[in-house]
């Protein structure tokens, strides 16, 4: 299958009009590429493998938008046969026109031709077996080498939405529940996304995990690695929603009732969950956190304090920090 990519250099503050305009033609699926900072509602969402804070936002936007070439070498939009150029020059007209009334930066765009993309597989090439510690992660698409034979191996598909366990935060956090998982445990994984951390917690001897996430899909990928492991559906209960800020999801989870909380989120969302996880934990239970960009440790420490926790061990991996606390028996 090949694709022609049509690539428009424009300012951030007119990516939703061309994307609108274009849509209303039949170019769908925009692909944006800008240096805009995360809100607050996008930090939020970016549960597990968090991104680094990015290049300095300069106002400007790449769209792009790919058609699907037909063996004719013609195009197809909205069921109307076309060629390269005539589409280019529909393009421009659209753009001329969004000038008229608003800024839309350079405009221009270049045209390239993509070979066989296999949209929902290519990221698969980034990611291959990797060890943490003595824990191989590996995909379904690779095999297991003779010499990792009886080695404790996590096999995980992450999906384009989920991190993979490969970032220094994931791995932070697997060290320190090998460290204080023990039989029988209840675990708590706050921002389940993949499942990593509540299967290993699995695999390490715990009795039940409970995942929290505010995406969707986290619920079909929980299922996917849980069964890829040998993980029965009664052990690991997904749930969908918002633990910080509703209620309903509190209740669910339950309150004195976890020996450990494990949340990979960024600082930031860490800080407001602090009071939730300390609920949720038995007495003398473990608060095990991170993702946490090494400038934004005390901000996190004050804030897990203040909900009466106490800070047991902080470790670093690069960059990022991981920090452990305990709720107290008395």
């Amino acid at each position: 299958m090949k694709w022609v990519k049509f690539k428009i250099r424009t300012i951030t503050d007119a990516e939703d009009i061309i994307i609108s305009t274009l849509y209303d033609m039949g170019l769908e699926g925009a692909q944006i590429e800008d240096n805009v900072p995360l809100t607050a509602l996008e930090k939020e969402q970016m549960f597990v493998d968090i991104l680094p804070e990015g290049t300095e936002d300069d106002g400007i936007a790449y769209l792009s938008f790919f058609v699907e070439e037909g063996e004719d070498g013609r195009l197809e939009v909205l069921g109307r046969k076309t060629d390269v150029d005539s589409l280019l020059a529909d393009i421009r007209r659209e753009l001329d026109g969004l000038r008229q009334f608003c800024d839309i930066g350079d405009g221009s765009i270049a045209v390239e031709e993509t070979q066989d993309i296999d949209w929902i597989n290519n990221w698969k090439q980034y990611f291959h077996q990797f060890y943490v510690d003595d824990i191989l992660v590996i995909p379904s698409w690779e095999d297991v080498k003779p010499e990792d034979e009886g080695k404790t191996v996590l096999h995980i598909d992450p999906g384009t939405a989920f991190g993979t366990g490969k970032h220094e935060t994931t791995q932070l956090c697997i060290r320190q529940l090998k460290k204080y998982v023990a039989p029988d445990m209840e675990v708590l994984d706050v921002g389940t996304g993949s499942g990593i951390l509540s299967i290993l917690s699995l695999m390490f001897g715990a009795n039940h995990a409970v995942g929290t996430d505010i995406d969707v899909c986290a619920a079909e990928a929980v299922a996917q690695n849980c069964e890829a492991n040998g993980i029965a559906p009664e052990q690991f209960e997904c749930m969908i929603g918002n633990i910080i800020t509703e209620k309903e999801v509190q209740d669910r989870v339950g309150y004195d009732r976890y020996d450990i909380v494990a949340a990979n989120i960024l600082a930031e969302v860490l800080v407001p969950l602090a009071p939730v996880a300390a609920a949720a934990l038995k007495k003398g239970g473990i608060y095990i956190m991170s993702g946490i960009i090494d400038d934004r440790e005390e901000v996190v420490i004050e804030a897990v304090k203040a909900a009466g926790l106490t800070v047991a061990e902080v470790t670093h991996q690069g960059e990022w920090v991981s920090v452990t606390a305990r709720r107290e028996e008395n």
